[in-house]
């Protein structure tokens, strides 16, 4: 069968490597369903996870061990996707730096993420670097180097892939068509808080991860935050303001207006309420977390699967320089 078209797409191996619960529901499952139909690349950009946490770089190995070992365990296929590290294919780097020479840098400071992520992480380190400012280039590179034609993304993100298809308009207009356009291919991510009631994230510490084991899931709901205003059993709560009722949301679908009626009515504690998230949350991984434990045993086989997909992406990636250098004369 014909694919749909060419897909490219990655994540940062930072903090601890592992991935958390927003990662699956908002990217991973839509990847996974996506193999069959288009021609995928995706990415573990080791070099974007330098553009924050430059200063330390000693556990960028295991964590990008880590990050594989989750794809593979929620059903990334080798055999149908290419996956690889991003610094073991040096075209990304060289397509940014051709790339940097024509991009005006007003168009770098105005993308909507970059303010913000300085804000975010305001006193914890300097984000002030070229390396930083350049992360949406890079990602550009990531995506042209490919002619990826499909990039799926959160609203989010849109801002990024606009302005790679600017730049992609910008050097084609300067040398000729080399680059497509890439299009946005909208994908359904639930909202996933974190356990603290904020948008789940790795530099807020509230993150729920795929690989956490029963006890640890365990713990983590019961610290989720909950209904200030329920205080005893027979107290009508707020379901549609607590953090565990939006994971009730996308876990317990069928049972959703039970609980809902239940806990307005006062006849569904919050403990009650978080055992059975518990249950749910171990159950739904459950199958995940042992895949995983069994790859962790093959790390030849894990090195394996980096090294022949870093092949394969370099081989598409060398034909598209040698197009770009082509098209600028050098």
């Amino acid at each position: 069968m014909a694919k749909k078209g060419r897909i490219l797409s990655g994540m940062q191996p930072t903090g601890i490597g592992k991935l958390h619960l927003g990662s699956l529901l908002g990217a991973l499952s839509n990847w996974v369903e996506m193999q069959d139909d288009y021609e995928c690349f995706y990415v573990i950009v080791d070099l974007h996870s330098l553009t924050s946490e430059y200063a330390d770089t000693s556990k960028t190995k295991q964590n990008i061990r880590e990050v594989l070992l989750d794809w593979l365990s929620v059903g990334l296929d080798p055999e149908k996707s290419t996956l690889f590290v991003q610094s073991q294919v040096p075209e990304h780097a060289f397509l940014h730096l051709l790339l940097s020479m024509i991009t005006p840098l007003p168009w770098l400071e105005r993308v909507p993420t970059y303010k913000g992520k300085i804000q975010e992480l305001e006193g914890k380190r300097d984000l002030t670097t070229y390396g930083f400012l350049g992360y949406p280039l890079l990602q550009s590179a990531d995506i042209l180097i490919y002619k990826a034609d499909t990039v799926p993304v959160g609203e989010d993100q849109l801002p990024h892939l606009e302005l790679c298809r600017e730049i992609a308009r910008r050097f084609n207009h300067f040398y000729g068509e080399v680059f497509p356009l890439p299009q946005a291919k909208l994908t359904k991510a639930p909202k996933v808080l974190g356990t603290d009631g904020r948008k789940m994230g790795k530099s807020y510490e509230n993150c729920i991860y795929i690989a956490d084991p029963p006890d640890v899931l365990s713990r983590k709901v019961n610290s989720m935050f909950t209904d200030p205003e329920k205080i005893r059993l027979s107290d009508p709560g707020h379901p549609d303001t607590c953090v565990v009722y939006s994971y009730h949301q996308i876990y317990s679908e069928k049972k959703i207006k039970e609980i809902h009626s239940l806990c307005t009515s006062g006849k569904l504690g919050c403990v009650e309420c978080k055992k059975s998230l518990s249950e749910k949350l171990i159950s739904s991984l459950g199958d995940i977390q042992k895949r995983r434990q069994e790859l962790e045993g093959k790390p030849e086989r894990l090195e394996e699967i980096l090294a022949e997909g870093a092949r394969k992406a370099r081989r598409v990636a060398k034909e598209t320089l040698e197009e770009v250098k082509e098209a600028m004369k050098i």
